[in-house]
């Protein structure tokens, strides 16, 4: 009896947190027994004191960004790592991979103080991956995207997909994992890669390639890797080149819950990588020098899908470990 009048009472106190309800409401969130949502409810509480402390030093200048509950606020650290991000980004050899050189830093080479590809009109709308570790796509259809534009003057929405069905004999693993090498590497060889429209996105593995040469949305000759660790080649690279694919460590809370501001994380690694994105810009922000980083989560995450990471701090999150770009 005792047992069941503490379950009724738990209930109660779920039911009657409003942030919680707000929470499910906004997010869709429904669970599959009463005990689960109590699980999750003990997770959100304690996610929402991590974002309400860090926000509180944030307003007092202890740190140069801000969190916010977004859609993974119910999911432990551990539980966004495996569902979220999973082995998402595959790290290659890649002294093997690049086929159009190396792009290293270039004395003398001048480039903007900020940049940002985006009002260019080089940058498609914010996608979503879903619960599928296909980041690798995601981040090479938006280099390519970029490239294709630069010189063609088009842009053009390119089918993560079709990397996700069809570059398996290059390396790639589907919603298990890839890398961006692999994937300009099949496009190479394929002689093209299909449009979004043509060729959708479904978040799960088909196995089943579906390419077809007549709905094909963009083409590429080589693709360059950029000197890896070198922060400066990957500013020039962005600030002459465009928009470029590149692989970070994203498996933190900080990361998981971030809102606005140049995120910074001591924890980082700049060696053990998980997680492709895109670099579309640099700048500064009251004094903080950042990235501005695409990423593939939908746009209610970070600032509308976007996150501006720490630039020249020894290259954090390993920015610059793992860049490359397509030749078109």
């Amino acid at each position: 009896m005792k047992f069941l009048i503490l379950a009724v009472c738990v209930a109660v106190a779920t039911a009657m947190d409003p942030e919680w309800e707000a929470f499910k409401l906004l997010h869709g969130k429904e669970y599959n027994s009463l005990s689960e949502e109590n699980a999750r409810h003990s997770i959100f509480e304690e996610n929402n004191k991590i974002v309400n402390q860090h926000n509180e030093e944030a307003g007092m200048g202890k740190h140069t960004y801000f969190m916010k509950m977004n859609k993974f606020g119910d999911l432990t650290t551990e539980e966004f790592r495996m569902l979220v991000i999973g082995s998402g980004f595959m790290q290659t050899n890649k002294t093997q991979q690049a086929e159009g050189g190396v792009f290293e830093r270039m004395p003398g080479l001048k480039v903007n103080d900020t940049v940002d590809w985006r009002p260019k009109g080089a940058v498609t709308k914010v996608k979503n991956q879903e619960q599928c570790g296909s980041c690798w796509a995601f981040s090479a259809t938006g280099s390519l995207e970029g490239q294709h534009f630069m010189k063609s003057g088009t842009l053009v929405s390119l089918s993560e997909q079709n990397l996700m069905d069809c570059s398996r004999k290059e390396g790639n693993k589907g919603c298990k994992g890839g890398s961006m090498d692999q994937a300009f590497k099949y496009i190479k060889m394929n002689g093209g890669i299909d449009t979004e429209e043509c060729y959708m996105y479904r978040g799960r593995d088909e196995r089943t390639c579906r390419y077809k040469s007549s709905c094909s949305g963009a083409t590429l000759s080589s693709f360059t890797d950029i000197k890896t660790g070198d922060e400066m080649a990957l500013m020039q690279a962005v600030g002459t080149v465009g928009p470029i694919s590149v692989a970070i460590d994203a498996g933190h809370k900080s990361f998981q819950l971030y809102h606005h501001g140049v995120y910074n994380e001591p924890m980082c690694s700049s060696k053990k990588l998980d997680h492709g994105v895109l670099a579309v810009g640099y700048g500064t922000n009251d004094g903080t020098d950042y990235w501005l980083v695409k990423n593939s989560w939908g746009a209610e995450w970070g600032m509308e899908g976007y996150v501006m990471m720490s630039r020249n701090k020894e290259n954090q999150c390993g920015i610059a470990t793992d860049a490359s770009y397509p030749v078109v």
